[in-house]
């Protein structure tokens, strides 16, 4: 069994796979930095604020303790039911990059990857040799 799970961890497809989850994990660090630290608050200052993931609504009873608090993360905490749209709109922003930044790495791997187009291939040497007969019978019978 041991020998098997080797053979099966060594296969080329599982050691990409896990480059692949590693590669990812690091480039969704990469995209969220991008989106919380300069996209969002960049947002977040044309709409008036600067921390555009602090837009919420408050559904229910908010503790005593945090009465009159702005901190979303706290009021979340303490079990308050929060309507979190900026949270949202954070998220869907990052999904939107995370797309867009594949299917560019994705076009350009495709036309790296894409085959030159290939010559039609030769034609057979007794299909030439029947096409040279065919115009030569027409040459001989006056081109008909």
């Amino acid at each position: 069994m041991i020998k098997e799970f080797r053979a099966f961890i060594a296969r080329g497809n599982v050691l990409d796979l896990a480059v692949a989850v590693i590669i990812g994990a690091a480039f969704g660090k990469i995209v969220t930095s991008l989106t919380e630290d300069i996209i969002m608050p960049v947002i977040g200052k044309i709409f008036g604020g600067l921390d555009f993931s602090s837009y919420f609504l408050v559904l229910g009873e908010v503790p005593a303790n945090l009465q009159g608090s702005t901190d979303y993360a706290a009021l979340k905490k303490a079990g308050v039911p929060l309507l979190g749209y900026g949270e949202f709109v954070t998220q869907a922003v990052n999904f939107l990059i995370i797309a867009f930044i594949i299917f560019l790495l994705i076009r350009a791997l495709n036309k790296v990857i894409a085959k030159p187009e290939e010559a039609p291939a030769a034609d057979p040497a007794d299909v030439v040799l029947l096409r040279e007969i065919r115009d030569e019978l027409r040459r001989k019978n006056g081109g008909a």
